[in-house]
């Protein structure tokens, strides 16, 4: 990574799911030490603290059956407002979540920066779930869907444009949960995944060498969105919806190692850290020191 800048920003948003505690994620990480891990990194690092929307308690939309759509939409315009402002600063926007709906502001204040923005997807599902396709309304399950321009139009027009990024600049690493309705638009839309099958039979390095080799000739800029869920339970317990079989902490930690060499990664987001269901801040833990290897961390 160039930039020798970083601005953290924190959403502590648990509004695109109904399992509360998500809210407390970035002060989880906080409390875990980023901003001192990445100064001894040599880094310049300016904590723009969190944003603040309040809660009101759960509303579903009549119309599209989603839950707390205004709310959503409202916190996901801030952060894009933020990101934005990141970016114009000429620093490396470091997001911190708060629930994977938030990826539709992170996204939105990153792409119009970009040409040809990829996206890495760590995650243990799909996130391309509609109000159509899925089973709960919840809108932490939508966010890339609503990236490619598919869903509804308040969280899909964000900053006036649509979509963020094309199917063809996404790679998810990770997958093992994924709804019908995500799989037939994974196979419509020609979308590059490597599920844990892959992940098993070709090896980490294998499937990132693939992953950076994908994009960085087809892109300008690589934005890593990466839910804590897609490392194994085991690894990280403090998530909200857990799959068990996941990418272990060694394979977490290369695939960021082998990020960082390649020089892709132009920003960077962490999602989903829950404390109320963690041990011992676990989760947060293994957050930051993830964000250390993206970010030239090195054993040696």
């Amino acid at each position: 990574m160039a930039l020798k800048k970083i601005s953290i920003i924190g959403l502590p948003m648990d509004l695109g799911q109904t399992r509360r505690g998500v809210d407390m994620g970035p002060s989880a990480i906080r409390y875990a030490g980023i901003v001192e891990r990445l100064e001894g990194l040599d880094y310049k690092v300016h904590d723009l603290g969190d944003i603040v929307i309040g809660r009101e308690k759960v509303i579903t939309d009549p119309e599209s059956n989603l839950k707390n759509l205004q709310l959503v939409t409202k916190g996901n315009q801030l952060l894009a407002e933020k990101v934005d402002e990141i970016i114009k600063n000429n620093a490396f926007p470091l997001v911190l979540g708060g629930d994977h709906s938030i990826a539709i502001g992170t996204l939105a204040g990153i792409a119009g920066h970009y040409e040809k923005l990829g996206v890495i997807w760590f995650d243990a599902h799909g996130d391309l779930n509609t109000e159509d396709t899925s089973p709960s309304g919840n809108i932490h399950g939508m966010p890339l869907a609503v990236s490619l321009g598919i869903g509804h139009p308040d969280l899909v027009n964000l900053k006036g444009y649509a979509p963020k990024v094309k199917p063809e600049n996404i790679v998810i690493v990770g997958a093992r949960s994924l709804d019908e309705g995500e799989k037939e638009l994974i196979h419509r839309q020609g979308m590059k995944v490597f599920t844990m099958h892959e992940i098993d039979r070709l090896g980490m390095a294998k499937v990132m060498e693939e992953c950076i080799h994908y994009l960085k000739e087809k892109t300008d800029g690589v934005h890593l969105s990466l839910d804590l869920d897609g490392l194994d339970p085991t690894d990280a317990p403090g998530v909200g919806t857990p799959v068990n079989g996941g990418i272990s902490y060694r394979e977490s930690h290369l695939a960021m190692e082998m990020l960082a060499e390649s020089g892709i990664v132009t920003s960077a987001e962490f999602v989903e850290v829950n404390p109320i269901l963690d041990e011992c801040n676990k989760t947060a833990i293994v957050a930051v020191a993830l964000m250390g290897s993206l970010l030239g961390e090195k054993l040696l």
